[in-house]
């Protein structure tokens, strides 16, 4: 029986758990902390855990999902719970302990195992591996490699002039748990994304007065709250004041960051062939398997995706290839494809950190991965429905959340309210 190794047990690592076991293949993921759940799981530590490993979570208290929950469940197994379309952070913890239990994939994860190395040995993976309670190393070999690890873990900081000087506070997001620390201060809040929207949203509920800094092309059309204003990107910074490339300056006590993240995969060796060059990370044949080891994969790589549904996609394109049912191109064609499809992504104006940015474009990625390994595609509402749930919440971020959705169909959903 052919052996994959998983890294990670959150939504790309269950469902690719499942994938891996319906192929007749054995699955172990190794997951480093004791939960299911991955960036859904919510602690309220920051730093470093009990055994001095990066805390992986960026959860923060009260969260409610900003795509609706309709879009959010896998492709035959959806989130049940509640009326509402945005749900709590909780009901998707469930929902995928849920799923965990109905393909009863738990006897499959190594809790509190943390994956060390994965090198390529001859036609297999050595893989390293820390058992953290027991403090033991353990080396283990594997046919294949899917790295499940996801990419909202490792904060990703712009370089400003003068921040290593200011003497205000300075956070990213990722250690941002609830709004109490921010209580009648001024905050000036970096990036405008998901995030930075969303929180300044949290936030401006207590703070005194909050800055949204972007370098959109015009003023968002959302409405905020009265002590929120917008200015474009921070050109540098002093002791005091920070200075905006408009000519214009303020003075701020806490420095908010919601920059997103990095991609990181500290566990792979340079042997893997694989690197990351500002957040593009390759050689990936459609974004997903390694060109120069297609026996490991990246399941849940691109971004501004219906996340489950993808993950699900991309494990089941894998093991199409993985079982031999189809035969991957070589390595030559492989390499050919992905510089013809990154150099249209790059003439529309995409930019190296934005390789992997899926949004309005994501179903023509679903439909080429379903297509090359003939495999049933997503279904085009699930690409609706996120696309008009991402408009919503950037032209209303203080109401979006109140719609409701339904799916009539594969291809058509209403709003009830």
């Amino acid at each position: 029986m052919k052996r994959v190794c998983i890294v990670g047990a959150g939504t790309a690592g269950l469902c690719s758990a499942r994938r891996v076991l319906e192929n007749k293949m054995s699955a172990t993921i190794y997951e480093q902390t004791d939960k299911i759940g991955g960036t859904w799981v919510y602690t309220d530590r920051i730093g470093t855990d009990d055994y001095g490993l990066d805390i992986h979570s960026s959860m923060y208290q009260g969260l409610r999902t900003n795509l609706p929950k309709e879009v959010m469940g896998y492709p035959d197994y959806q989130i049940q719970a509640s009326d509402i379309s945005y749900v709590p952070s909780e009901i998707v913890r469930n929902f995928l302990e849920q799923f965990t239990n109905k393909y009863q994939l738990r006897d499959c994860i190594k809790f509190l195992h943390y994956v060390v190395n994965i090198i390529p040995k001859r036609d297999k993976w050595q893989v390293i591996v820390n058992d953290l309670k027991k403090q033991s190393i353990k080396f283990e070999l594997y046919d294949y490699v899917m790295v499940c690890n996801g990419h909202y873990h490792t904060p990703l900081y712009p370089s400003i002039e003068g921040a290593n000087i200011y003497k205000g506070y300075q956070l990213h997001s990722h250690d941002y748990k609830n709004p109490s620390r921010l209580k009648d201060e001024t905050v000036l809040i970096i990036g405008a994304g998901p995030s930075g929207m969303d929180l300044c949203h949290e936030i401006s509920k207590v703070a005194k007065k909050v800055t949204l800094s972007h370098h959109l092309p015009e003023s968002l059309k959302t409405s905020f709250r009265s002590n929120v204003d917008q200015k474009p990107d921070v050109k540098y910074m002093d002791e005091r004041r920070v200075h905006f490339i408009d000519g214009t300056m303020d003075e701020y006590s806490i420095i908010f960051y919601c920059t997103g993240y990095k991609y990181a995969f500290p566990f792979l060796s340079t042997d893997c062939g694989i690197h990351v060059d500002d957040n593009y990370v390759q050689p990936l044949y459609k974004h997903c398997i390694n060109i120069n080891y297609p026996s490991m994969a990246f399941i849940g790589i691109p971004y501004y995706v219906c996340a489950a549904q993808m993950c699900d996609l991309q494990a089941r394109f894998c093991m199409k290839f993985w079982t031999q049912q189809k035969t991957l191109p070589s390595q030559y064609e492989m390499l050919t494809d992905t510089k013809q499809q990154m150099d249209a992504r790059f003439a529309k104006g995409y930019k190296k950190r934005q390789a992997h940015m899926m949004g309005e474009e994501q179903g023509f990625y679903y439909t080429d991965l379903a297509t090359t390994a003939d495999i049933e595609d997503i279904k085009p509402v699930m690409t609706l429905l996120h696309n008009e749930s991402s408009r919503r919440f950037m032209d209303d971020l203080l109401h979006f959340r109140d719609d409701i959705f339904r799916i009539v169909d594969d291809n058509h959903f209403i709003k009830i309210n």
